[in-house]
């Protein structure tokens, strides 16, 4: 299934260039008919340009896709690629502004070691400042179209910084393989069952760490209802925090052998940093949550009427409990 849907894509592909050129060259000759028409040379002139500027524009994209020649990643640090590998990486790879040794050409791999540590740092920052914010597009906009769309473009978005943040020149068929590596390895991108519960732990753990009763008035009245939205959050979170790391494992790998260990230390460490992330962010949400519940209750009470007759017992004892309910809410906020 997959090799024929690959082969259709690429047939719709060369379909589709094929068009496009057709149509190019057809609207060029057109324009270098009408200039032909003026003078002779004017028609070559602009077919000469039309084409030059195409040219230049097809080397451009070809140049922007197409990443450099260099050596592959080695197998393990004893392959002799390794030493090649590691002052290719070290002379493509930005400096950080906060590195110890100055600037300069020959880059072993101390340097690269201190300079990744560096990079890691700040693609951490990257990460979870982006997984608290769909932590609440989780929470707040749980099974919406946007709420997908946005968390969607949010992990994309935080794809491309930490790729940009590893590479000095970027490269689309580089990007494109970071992409697939991390789409590939969050859960459910090729159903396993038997690795749901290594996904799922992390999240019941960070649930069940938080007294959760105790961070919203009413208690266990609000709890089910605050679970609802803490989950959507924390479930949201944790794949961002997923696909942040393994984004910034995948960049400084250095051998085959770190590659393939990347998913099962991104789970180990997206664990922890979900535990952080909740711990900031679980008062705002039961904060937020109970102040949107009280202002509900009052709305609510405000909405009993006022007994017109003033025979009507039933209706002043509604009256006397709504105001007394209003005044305890009132003095709990």
């Amino acid at each position: 299934m997959k090799k024929k849907l690959g082969f259709l894509l690429g047939a719709a592909l060369v379909f589709f260039l094929s068009m496009l050129l057709i149509f190019l060259f057809n609207q060029l000759y057109f324009f270098a008919s009408l200039a032909g028409g003026l003078h002779p040379v004017a028609g070559y002139a602009v077919f000469g340009a039309g084409a030059a500027l195409f040219l230049l524009f097809l080397f451009s994209i070809i140049a922007v896709w197409r990443s450099p020649s260099g050596p592959s990643l080695p197998d393990n640090e004893s392959s002799p690629t390794y030493d090649a590998y590691i002052r290719h990486l070290a002379r493509h790879q930005p400096r950080h502004h906060k590195h110890p040794e100055p600037p300069r050409k020959d880059r072993d791999q101390r340097w690269l070691v201190a300079n990744q540590k560096l990079l890691e740092t700040d693609a951490m920052n990257i990460t979870k400042e982006m997984a608290t914010k769909n932590f609440f597009i989780g929470a707040f906009a749980q099974n919406t179209s946007y709420g997908t769309t946005t968390s969607l473009k949010n992990n994309m978005k935080l794809v491309w910084k930490i790729y940009k943040l590893h590479h000095r020149r970027h490269h689309g068929s580089n990007l494109l393989a970071q992409l697939r590596f991390t789409y590939e390895s969050l859960p459910l991108s090729d159903f396993q069952k038997d690795q749901l519960p290594a996904h799922i732990k992390p999240i019941i753990q960070s649930a069940f760490s938080n007294t959760l009763s105790t961070l919203l008035p009413g208690g266990n009245l609000l709890t089910p209802f605050f679970m609802n939205f803490f989950l959507a959050g924390a479930t949201n979170t944790y794949l961002t925090c997923l696909a942040g790391i393994i984004t910034t494992h995948y960049c400084q790998a250095l051998t085959e052998d770190e590659k393939a260990e990347i998913v099962n230390r991104s789970q180990f460490e997206a664990s922890f940093m979900l535990k952080e992330i909740i711990k900031d962010c679980n008062p705002i949400l039961s904060k937020t949550i109970s102040n949107a519940v009280k202002k509900a209750g009052i709305e609510s009470l405000d909405s009993v009427q006022t007994s017109k007759s003033s025979n009507s017992l039933t209706q002043d004892i509604v009256n006397h409990l709504a105001q007394s309910l209003k005044n305890i809410i009132n003095e709990n906020k």
